[in-house]
């Protein structure tokens, strides 16, 4: 089993600085090295504080000078907000300083708020990321290319930063549409889903929905999808610490459901405020839901949905609102020291931490 961490880059609040944030960030990427994890990723967001990584292609070129070995990853860059030529330019420069290390996680955006102000239709965000994923294997593959769809039109064209890693590095793909994880599959790409703040029972929902887009594609998903699973996490018997931590997942949950559906406020158009909805979970629910609690309490959850869903890859946030710096460090260290050794060995596989 692979593990990675994923850094959102929150600010709750103006106690913390947009510098503390993204330090805070390359600090736990370092931290998930030394631990032994496989990738740390890093999100693309804009013009709040939901998620200061404006450019996770930025932050993966930041992190291989810090890092040598943990893989780097962008989930997601969001293609339509991108001129093409520029991103394939970019992902061939990331590759390049991070030595192949690159993995390109890639999706089609959901925050309207974004999209506005970036001079491009929400409505027409599927199509544009379409054209894109026509254009990617396309720009990092050939010598020369040129494309011309609806949204791209791209004249003769060579990327001069050809990557390290031979065609391309791995393509993950996130989103909601089947349609848009059958094309992934169809064409060989990994899979980033997600069951939320749910417990087993949203976790089997993704199975299943897993399992049938293979299945529409002629494919296996256990044989031949790869596919990661982004979840909450976190084990200590200090009951106050994972509260906080499911306090912040909350506030997480919060942000992005008013971002996406249209109903955030702000007092100052920066600062989105934290709205509780009737649809809430309760921190107990969220507690019975997560794999948290003790170590050994963690490993058996965490033992648990795997058998049910089955991924190859799993992403533990771990960067969410205001959580203690410190503390997330130590608990990265956790994870290195005990627990993704103790699930590799029940999954009958080595760490890789052990075998480094």
């Amino acid at each position: 089993m692979e593990f990675g961490v994923f850094i959102l880059a929150q600010q709750r609040g103006y106690h913390q600085s947009s510098q503390q944030v993204i330090t805070n960030s390359i600090e736990q990427t370092v931290q998930a090295e030394q631990a032994g994890f496989n990738a740390a990723w890093y999100a693309e967001h804009h013009f709040n504080n939901y998620s200061l990584s404006p450019s996770p292609l930025m932050m993966v070129a930041h992190a291989a000078g810090k890092t040598s070995r943990i893989r780097l990853g962008t989930a997601v860059c969001i293609l339509p907000l991108y001129q093409p030529l520029r991103f394939l330019a970019e992902v061939g420069f990331a590759d390049v300083v991070s030595n192949g290390r690159l993995e390109l996680g890639v999706g089609s955006g959901y925050q309207d708020f974004e999209f506005q102000r970036f001079g491009t239709n929400l409505a027409d965000s599927g199509k544009i990321y379409n054209e894109f994923l026509d254009v990617i294997p396309m720009g990092l593959k050939e010598k020369t290319f040129e494309y011309h769809g609806k949204f791209l039109d791209i004249p003769p064209t060579s990327i001069a930063v050809r990557c390290v890693q031979d065609p391309m590095p791995p393509i993950w793909v996130t989103s909601g549409n089947p349609v848009t994880l059958g094309r992934a599959v169809r064409e060989d790409y990994a899979l980033f889903t997600t069951a939320l703040l749910g417990g087993m029972d949203a976790v089997q929902r993704q199975r299943d929905k897993m399992v049938a887009v293979a299945e529409g594609e002629g494919k296996d998903l256990d044989k031949d999808v790869k596919f990661g699973f982004l979840r909450c996490a976190y084990a200590s018997d200090n009951q106050a610490e994972i509260d906080s931590y499911l306090d912040n997942a909350r506030f997480q949950r919060r942000i992005s459901e008013s971002l996406k559906y249209r109903r955030a406020e702000t007092d100052d158009g920066y600062l989105v405020k934290e709205v509780p909805t009737e649809n809430d979970p309760t921190i107990e629910e969220l507690r019975n839901n997560l794999p948290v609690g003790s170590v050994n309490q963690v490993i058996d959850k965490l033992l648990a949905e795997i058998e049910v869903l089955k991924p190859k890859h799993i992403a533990v946030n771990t960067q969410l609102g205001d959580f203690d710096q410190k503390t997330m460090l130590k608990q990265i260290e956790l994870w290195g020291d005990k627990i993704i050794p103790a699930v590799n060995k029940a999954l009958g596989t080595s760490s890789e931490k052990a075998a480094a």
